[in-house]
């Protein structure tokens, strides 16, 4: 029965002299012999008596004393490898899922590819390597790499920097193309002589080299490296292999977003409204809030275009609906309005035309959308006064700020643009003396909804009011002032698009006045102080 038991036996005298060892214990202990000392056996926990675990011959045995009758006993000897590696392997596989749960935990914020990148080498240290660099796909011709370095206190010290394409270590162009380099004395040598490894000689260091994948070509390199007493073997491969993987994901998902964040900029910067082009003897003023800050697009717009003649065409409207969708819109009728005011200058034939280019796009498109518009023509005059044509679509009418002080609302009216093939268009001369100026606004400022309880328009009235006594202000304040005093009926509130665009008459010469008159409060119109500017 004995010698079917899982452990070896050895049995002992009182003198320390073998006198029973069964099968299993001679396999584990081949030095152990009958009839002589257990300690004759060189086998030192056998010796010392003492229970635990201990290395022999490739195998992890454990040992524990027990003693009999008349002094003798008995050490029952395990192989206990096989489960030892079992734990072993069961606590090194929860290691690495833990590593990398704080790897995809800590990759999924960073949306830059520079924090990214910064984030991938810092996680890398020390768990991987002693030297963690990773060299982003080159860009432009040139590569940009970051480097972690293993610091006494077990922190890890980025630095980062750039090298052309060209100058590239071989074992990472490679790797850049989705291989793997093989050749691992030859990488350390090329990661010493590009200066990655300050310090190290190459027979000091061991180093490998995994892509990191991207959408449809490496996303970058990582090198990993450290002291060659500790030599990479496949389950330390397999485990940067799958950092490389949540790496290779978080950065890119941040190029892209990099990518989707540059087009997005870029596009918008292409529908913000243009600042108007200056015309000698014109002040313009412009402000522009749209509805999402966000998006810094919006319905609402504004500009000019300058005519051979020495005047030039001006207008501001408002497309239906809100974000990205009006502003689209929006660019499609400015592209409209500078083509189409090279063949015609005069305001109300030259919003009929935009309105059978417009109905033409909108059909197109199954849009179904429209547009109100103030357009209009100024020419200066030898006097330093201006003259005003301006056709309306269906717009808030303008308001003149007089010398005297007088708020005039200019008599313009019409029919939208984009809803009907010949729609009814109003057309109106305007004429300002020096020093007077004419404002368009956009029905964000007279619908904005505040006061008291947050549901109150701010309406024409108040507008008026706004206005009243800043005839003396220059176009930029004016349109400045109108935006402050909507924005504070608003309280921080939902709004709509906020449009302003103010033209002032600067008189001979088209000089700005000398002086900048302080805005008097709302509701308080005539009262006003001199400020020197």
């Amino acid at each position: 029965m004995i010698e079917h038991f899982r452990e070896g036996l050895i049995v002992c005298d009182a003198d320390g002299v073998v006198r029973h060892l069964s099968p299993v214990a001679e396999r584990l202990l081949p030095e152990v012999v009958p009839g002589r000392p257990l300690a004759a056996a060189g086998v030192a926990a056998l010796a010392t008596g003492d229970a635990g675990e201990f290395g022999h011959r490739g195998r992890r045995l454990r040992v524990r004393q027990v003693p009999l009758s008349g002094a003798r006993s008995c050490h029952y000897v395990e192989d206990v490898t096989d489960s030892v590696s079992r734990a072993d392997a069961l606590l090194a596989e929860r290691a690495r899922s833990a590593f990398l749960a704080v790897v995809g935990e800590k990759l999924g914020n960073p949306l830059h590819p520079d924090r990214a990148a910064a984030a991938v080498v810092r996680l890398a240290v020390p768990t991987l390597a002693e030297v963690a660099v990773l060299v982003l796909a080159p860009r432009a011709g040139r590569a940009r790499w970051w480097r972690a370095t293993r610091g006494e206190d077990e922190s890890a010290a980025v630095d980062s920097g750039m090298l052309s394409a060209t100058a590239l270590p071989t074992a990472i162009a490679e790797g850049l193309c989705g291989a793997e380099p093989h050749a691992v004395d030859w990488l350390v040598e090329q990661a010493v002589e590009a200066g990655w490894l300050p310090g190290l000689e190459a027979r000091e260091v061991a180093a490998r080299v995994v892509p990191l994948p991207g959408r449809e070509a490496p996303a970058g390199v990582l090198l990993v490296a450290r002291r060659a007493t500790r030599w990479y073997d496949e389950d330390d491969l397999e485990l940067v292999r799958a950092f490389a993987a949540r790496a290779g994901a978080a950065l890119t998902t941040a190029v892209l977003y990099r990518d989707q964040a540059e087009v997005a900029d870029t596009l918008q910067a292409s529908l913000l409204p243009v600042e108007p082009v200056t015309v000698a003897g014109v002040q313009w003023g412009t402000a522009y809030r749209p509805a999402q800050a966000s998006l810094r697009i919006g319905g609402d717009f504004y500009g000019s275009h300058r005519l051979p003649d020495g005047g030039s065409v001006f207008f501001l409207g408002d497309v239906s609906g809100k974000g990205v969708e009006a502003a689209v819109f929006t660019g499609q009728l400015r592209q409209c309005l500078q083509a189409l005011h090279r063949v015609e200058s005069h305001p109300g034939r030259l919003l009929k035309l935009l309105n059978d280019a417009l109905l033409e796009t909108t059909q197109a498109h199954g849009q179904g959308r429209f547009a109100t518009m103030v357009l209009g023509v100024v020419r200066p005059h030898r006097d330093g006064g201006l003259t005003l044509t301006m056709a309306g679509g269906g717009h808030l009418p303008p308001l003149v700020l007089r010398a005297c002080g007088e708020v005039e609302t200019v008599p313009l009216s019409g029919m939208l643009i984009g809803v009907v093939p010949d729609p009814r268009i109003g057309e109106v001369t305007v004429r300002l003396a020096p020093g007077e100026t004419c404002l368009l606004y956009s029905d964000g400022v007279t619908e904005a909804r505040g006061g008291r309880r947050g549901d109150e328009q701010f309406g024409q009235d108040r507008l008026v009011n706004a206005v009243t006594g800043c005839h003396r202000v220059p176009a930029p304040a004016l349109a400045e002032r109108v935006e402050q005093v909507t924005c504070d009926w608003l309280a921080q509130g939902d709004h709509d698009d906020i449009a302003v665009l103010a033209l002032r008459a600067t008189g001979p010469g088209g000089r700005p006045p000398r002086h900048l008159h302080a805005v008097p409060e709302v509701g308080r119109p005539g009262e006003e102080r001199e400020t020197r500017s």
